[in-house]
């Protein structure tokens, strides 16, 4: 599906992919294809059973003028994305 990465969307092959997917196993299905801010975890949340966000994390810490800014942008955004996941986008 590509390059993972932050991305502008999270693209339509992921849910098709999850449900593939769940047809050959009962363990959770999680997904972290790009996702960067709460809209798109709360897109992936509706067909997955996870959501993994890394890039975003990374670009936040090596955006930061310093790693006080840096973990508190990482804050903000885990709290975003969390907010998506319970459908608070």
């Amino acid at each position: 599906m590509g390059v993972t990465g932050t991305r502008e969307s999270v693209g339509a092959q992921a849910e098709d992919l999850v449900r593939r997917t769940r047809a050959t196993t009962d363990l959770p299905v999680c997904v972290g294809l790009g996702v960067s801010n709460a809209a798109q975890a709360a897109e992936v949340a509706g067909f997955a059973d996870g959501v993994i966000v890394g890039s975003a994390f990374v670009k936040r810490m090596l955006d930061a003028p310093d790693d006080a800014a840096g973990i508190e942008a990482v804050r903000a955004l885990a709290g975003d994305l969390a907010g998506g996941v319970r459908g608070r986008a």
